[in-house]
């Protein structure tokens, strides 16, 4: 395999998605580094430090299976199937030393980044360039789309271990917008059929900082766009961080909103809050 490109485009990732994949994996590595004890709890979850970071091991190199073209079945895309699958690897994969398991997140993290230069190598695409669909847990998604999937897993489960670990976590603001293209492809096949039923509704989601979507249901079903809805019912504007934390359910809208992270208006403003429970984190 060829080695992953250094710091800057990689291949048909979007400007600063590898470093971002890149820095973060390293970051997650360097909280690992300090735990003593992996069998410590995560806030909110099953799983200890040690199963969250074996979970972000094993989901790295699924990923970059996957970019380098040698794709596993992991569940059907539903929240429950995936979940299973997780348990399943999991208890296949005895490991839950913090160092190895940072050095296995980190390796993986590369090997995906070298798979997209390998692949844009052999096809001789340019910089992002759209490249063929490649089967996901989420569905059929682009390299770049990939890349940011990848990049959401990781933030998510870092700021779950950083949490666990009480140090400081590494989702921030350009890192949140880079995980926008997997969010707007991944939201309509997470959509939580029964609390989305009936509803009609056009909204329009921006964040601090200037990245925006739009997001239309008619009699429940979704339409996300990455361009904004004109005469949108509800505008969300939303600081970057709780947005993330919200679309991967760690964070309850009515938290976001007393913490002044979330402001809505428009025709219909008590849709804001609402928003984040029409989707199911998988």
């Amino acid at each position: 395999m060829t080695k992953a490109a250094g710091r800057g485009t990689v291949g048909t990732l979007p400007e600063g998605l590898g470093d971002a994949i890149r820095d973060t994996a390293a970051e997650i590595a360097a909280l690992l580094s300090g735990a003593a004890d992996t069998g410590i709890a995560v806030p909110g979850s099953e799983w200890t430090v040690g199963e969250a970071a074996a979970h972000l091991a094993q989901a790295n190199e699924l990923m970059a299976d996957i970019a380098a073209g040698r794709g596993r079945r992991h569940g059907d895309g539903t929240p429950q199937s995936l979940a299973a699958a997780n348990a399943l690897a999991l208890a296949g994969f005895a490991e839950r030393g913090a160092g190895p398991l940072a050095a296995m997140i980190v390796e993986q993290a590369e090997a995906f980044l070298g798979a997209v230069a390998d692949r844009d190598a052999r096809e001789g695409r340019e910089p992002a360039g759209p490249g063929e669909p490649l089967h996901t847990p989420l569905g059929p998604m682009d390299l770049a789309t990939l890349g940011s999937y990848l990049l959401t897993h990781m933030l998510g489960h870092g700021w779950d271990l950083a949490r666990a670990l009480r140090r400081p976590h590494m989702v921030d603001r350009r890192r949140v917008e880079l995980t926008l293209p997997f969010l707007i492809t991944a939201m309509p096949r997470v959509l939580d059929a029964s609390a989305a039923a009936g509803l009609s509704a056009r909204y329009e989601i921006r964040l601090w900082g200037g990245a925006s979507f739009g997001v239309t249901f008619a009699d429940g079903r979704p339409v996300v766009e990455a361009r904004t809805p004109e005469r949108p019912d509800c505008t969300i504007l939303t600081e970057p961080v709780a947005f993330l934390l919200m679309a991967l359910g760690r964070r309850g809208p009515w938290g976001a909103m007393a913490r002044g992270g979330v402001l809505a208006w428009g025709r219909r403003p008590w849709l804001a809050p609402r928003f984040p429970t029409l989707f199911a984190a998988p």
